[in-house]
């Protein structure tokens, strides 16, 4: 079943609408939606090596927009929508402590909301609860985004047939390894934070 996905997704990378699926994923995941974007972003340059730049500058604009979006759902729809996400991903019972953080660490929380596998969606609603300059909020996510994006399509770019080979021979452990990473993220914001 997991060949049959890895061949249906990467059908669709190549789909001449790829690139607004993944910008809709992105945004959303950005703001509340649990998949992050690699998992559209990485089969759709292996497919399409030669639009790596142009996948990375879309996935990026989407994400700082969604993130954005999370921000507004932080300062004007907490309480209303807001809650009910940051409940969604077990953050509700150290939320407060991390809003107290912005106050002296505000843009590395962001980078590094937006560049690790801490759940980005959390940091940006928590960024508008603390009301953090949105001017810091967005230029601290067009380049923790940016370069974890870059990263990723910079070693898909350069070493492409043997990534893809690699992949597609351990695909079961690449996937489990994928889910264990995004469980993960999710336990620091539960456990940690």
């Amino acid at each position: 079943m997991l060949r049959r996905l890895y061949d249906w997704t990467m059908g669709l990378a190549a789909h001449p609408h790829a690139l607004f699926w993944l910008a809709v994923l992105t945004f959303a995941e950005s703001s509340f939606f649990p998949i992050p974007p690699e998992a559209m972003l990485i089969p759709m340059i292996l497919a399409q090596r030669d639009q790596a730049w142009r996948i990375v500058a879309v996935c990026t604009i989407a994400s700082v927009l969604g993130g954005v979006a999370g921000y507004g759902i932080g300062a004007l729809a907490y309480e209303g929508l807001g809650k009910s996400i940051i409940e969604f991903y077990g953050a509700d019972a150290k939320f407060s402590i991390f809003q107290g953080w912005y106050s002296e660490w505000g843009a590395w929380i962001v980078a590094a909301g937006g560049f690790t596998p801490i759940p980005y969606k959390v940091v940006t609603i928590a960024s508008g609860v603390a009301d953090l300059d949105l001017v810091t909020f967005s230029i601290a996510s067009v380049l923790s985004r940016g370069a974890r994006f870059l990263i990723v399509a910079a070693l898909l770019w350069r070493f492409g047939d043997p990534i893809r080979k690699f992949v597609e021979a351990r695909l079961t452990l690449l996937a489990t390894l994928f889910f264990v990473m995004l469980f993960l993220g999710f336990a620091v914001i539960k456990f940690v934070l």
